[in-house]
């Protein structure tokens, strides 16, 4: 398994996250893949798919808030 080399965008705490509750989070892998924590809408969201999308057995639909995103986008490499 790769290891995590850094956080993409700002920690929840900046995002809000007092609390110490979990928190979405976007990181960027050794092997330049990437990982996200978030809510896993699976079950919900799994037949709602468009046509020409699939997941694997192995994979989950996750959901991260927008403000998650927006605030890595300037860490999101361009290529």
């Amino acid at each position: 398994m790769s290891q995590i080399i850094r956080r993409l965008g700002v920690p929840p705490c900046d995002r809000g996250s007092t609390s110490g509750a979990t928190c979405p989070d976007i990181f960027e892998l050794a092997d330049g893949n990437f990982a996200v924590i978030g809510t896993d809408v699976t079950a919900s969201l799994d037949s709602h798919l468009p046509d020409d999308a699939a997941r694997a057995d192995y994979e989950r639909i996750v959901v991260i808030s927008r403000e998650t995103l927006v605030k890595a986008k300037a860490d999101i490499p361009d290529v």
